[in-house]
């Protein structure tokens, strides 16, 4: 799943640590994942030399980091010596130092190396860490005036406090405090701290994924999430006003080149005229503007329908990103049922900035490998209720997952088919794709799956690493001209089975760790350095320079495989389950790059879309009636799909965005210079319905009359 499953491992894992300077030699916090299940722990020993050890492991959907750190403090409170090893989610190892000795300052890991000159307190974020080193940020940005951190390599770390909550253990209780931290990644990140003069982490809380508590202290998890939600909502809420502005009524788009979805080609010039959230006209452009109270420019750039990230796990910090990147529905892959429902809710009142999102029920069996999201079950009766379910809060797709039992799994998917339900998923251990087909599958997610179906056996344990390994090695092996794999991409086109590749997603399996992964090169450049600086770090363990050549020559081959289900007919969707917004971009370059054509591209990520969510009838295409989910891009993607980058404006759900704000709100260096003017036209009334300005009433009028 998407890399904000696998967080504690990198982005998160920069934000916050724990470490246990209370009057105990030893602390413990406990990990659990949404649905209760108990998935991790962090240990926090101190000895008397100073010397503090940790030792980290989550293990959630058969991965998760093994981390071991020593550290020693200097008279700032802030670490002098630091090192950690292990291995990370994927398995990666894990080799960095830090060591600071006066005003220099040197570190050094498995992907850079480096050395600075510091003057006063400097905060090192590891590349990969347990919860050890914010807690310490925690102490020191409290004892500082401004409440600010210097960090190395770089950035400013600040703190605010959001509120108090009272926490009990038995007889015991205590006052924590929610805090929020900026200046690392690309959104605000709340923590839970003790209270007094030298504040520590108590616990982590990310809704509808997980809960890091002091050991003892676990059972409230669950009133400390209903704060934070509380407290996150007021700070979208306010950034929802900001950055979405209300069209005001009628409103015309001039000078437009419409993308034509079904044709996979661009129109002449025309006028968009939108209202409500809906298109209501398409004129010739230039035409007489009747009735308009406000016009867009838009100069000849080109007008494309709203896109889809068909791979989306989305969170409520997630929708600029996605707004940003001309993504106007998601389908969300699987996530917390609850949370799911709280985004629906806030989405469509307009109080979270985000698209609109299609959400695919979560199904999983029950396992020491389980993934916890959506339904986790047992047998068929438990399989039915959980369809019943979605079903009856409007799921138009079920996703099944690794774990899911094999032998239900005909009648689990015949229910949901009965129920009105496509199905798609991973392919549940013990299986292979073209049984999923036997079963009735619908669309299989990841290049992965699909390639497992010609290198796994009945012995293959795909809910391990080895679902990501045993494609890595053996894919260059295949021979794509062998009958088993013709008569497989004839049955996928017979079926009308549709593949979600994310091909940028499973670059991963390839990156050298020190070396960016690619799908990030072209934006690394834009990205606050902290977030940069993360493209470089290798996620898969890759021994030496031969296998790296394997894993690289097995990738190109997945993307050759996508061009060869393209040609032969077979549908293809474009999905991510990567960083948010950027990686559909890069999604789509990999199709080019697997023989579509850029306006071929743009077809899979908006008509494709569309009639894989069941949504055409309003999305997908720019036609008068349906939604008014529009982008404007500058160049000309339908000739170098890389200018899909250079979105200037978008429109969905009656707001204009525009994504030079939502990047500069977020430290992103922006991808376009200029952004389209909304302009106010003469207000519409009773005596004046058509909008003429006075002049051309009175000659109107006057014309009328001589008549």
């Amino acid at each position: 799943m998407k890399r904000i499953k696998t967080i504690i491992a990198s982005s998160l894992m920069l934000l916050y640590a724990t470490s246990a300077f209370a009057d105990t030699q030893t602390t413990k916090y406990l990990i659990f994942v949404e649905n209760g299940k108990q998935a991790g722990e962090q240990i926090v020993q101190r000895d008397d030399q100073g010397l503090t050890k940790v030792r980290f492991i989550f293990k959630d959907n058969g991965r998760g980091p093994e981390l071991n750190e020593e550290f020693r403090l200097g008279a700032d409170g802030l670490p002098k010596e630091y090192k950690v090893t292990g291995n990370s989610t994927f398995g990666a190892v894990v080799n960095e130092s830090y060591q600071r000795v006066g005003d220099q300052a040197e570190w050094k890991s498995t992907s850079e190396q480096g050395k600075q000159t510091v003057k006063g307190s400097a905060l090192y974020i590891p590349l990969n860490s347990s919860f050890a080193i914010g807690s310490l940020s925690i102490t020191a940005l409290e004892k500082s005036a401004d409440k600010r951190l210097t960090l190395l390599p770089s950035g400013t770390l600040s703190q605010s406090k959001i509120g108090e909550l009272e926490v009990r253990n038995g007889d015991k209780k205590q006052t924590v405090q929610l805090l929020a931290q900026t200046g690392i990644g690309l959104s605000p990140s709340f923590v839970w701290a003790t209270t007094g003069a030298d504040p520590r982490l108590f616990a982590v809380v990310i809704p509808g994924y997980m809960k890091m508590v002091e050991e003892g202290w676990q059972a409230n998890g669950e009133a400390m999430a209903n704060f934070q939600k509380a407290a996150e909502s007021k700070v979208l809420l306010e950034r929802a006003k900001t950055l979405q502005h209300p069209l005001p009524g009628l409103t015309v788009i001039r000078n437009a080149r419409i993308f034509d979805s079904d044709r996979a080609q661009l129109k002449a010039a025309s006028d968009v005229y939108v209202l409500r959230g809906r298109i209501t006209a398409i004129l010739p452009a230039g035409s007489p503007v009747r009735g308009a109270v406000a016009e867009i420019d838009a100069q000849g750039k080109i007008l494309l329908p709203g896109l889809f990230d068909m791979h989306g796990h989305v969170g409520r910090w997630d929708g600029g990103l996605n707004i940003a990147a001309g993504v106007t529905s998601v389908r969300d892959m699987g996530n917390d049922n609850a949370q799911m429902q709280l985004l629906l809710n806030e989405i469509g009142k307009g109080d979270l900035l985000g698209p609109q999102i299609v959400p695919a029920g979560f199904l999983e069996g029950e396992s020491p490998y389980s993934a916890n999201n959506g339904f986790v079950i047992k047998n068929l009766a438990e399989a039915k209720n959980a369809i019943d379910w979605y079903a009856q809060h409007g799921y138009p797709q079920l996703k099944i997952y690794n774990s899911f039992p094999k032998e239900i799994l005909k009648e689990t998917v015949a229910y949901a088919h009965t129920r009105g339900l496509r199905v798609s998923g991973h392919i549940p251990v013990g299986l292979r794709a073209f049984e999923a087909l036997d079963a009735g599958y619908d669309e299989i997610q990841h290049i992965n799956q699909v390639m497992l179906n010609f290198l796994a056996t009945p012995k293959t344990d795909t809910r391990t690493l080895d679902r990501f390994i045993l494609p890595s090695e053996k894919t260059v092996d295949i021979d794509f001209n062998s009958k088993p794999v013709k008569d497989f991409i004839a049955r996928l086109k017979a079926k009308q089975i549709a593949i979600d590749p994310t091909l940028a997603t499973f670059s991963f399996l390839r990156q050298k760790d020190g070396t960016i992964n690619q799908p990030f090169a072209a934006i690394a450049d834009h990205m606050p350095p902290d977030v940069r600086r993360g493209f470089s770090v290798g996620t898969m363990k890759i021994a030496d320079d031969a296998t790296h050549q394997r894993y690289e020559k097995s990738y190109a081959k997945m993307i050759d495989f996508v061009g060869r289900l393209y040609k032969a007919g077979v549908p293809i969707v474009a999905g991510t389950d990567e960083l948010t917004g950027f990686t559909l971009h890069s999604e789509l370059a990999l199709l080019v790059k697997a023989g579509l054509s850029p306006a071929q591209a743009l077809q899979v990520a908006t008509r494709n879309g569309a009639i894989y969510t069941r949504t055409q009838n309003e999305r997908g295409s720019i036609s008068v009636g349906k939604l008014a989910d529009l982008v404007l891009v500058d160049g000309d993607p339908t000739k170098n799909i890389e200018d899909i980058r250079k979105i200037s404006a978008v429109i969905t759900r009656g707001y204009l965005m525009y994504p030079r704000e939502i990047h500069q709100s977020m430290g992103i260096k922006p991808f376009v210079d200029q952004q389209p003017t909304l302009k106010q036209l003469q207000a519409v009334s009773a005596s004046n319905p058509i909008g003429m300005n006075e002049g051309a009433m009175q000659r109107f009028f006057g014309a009328a009359k001589h008549d």
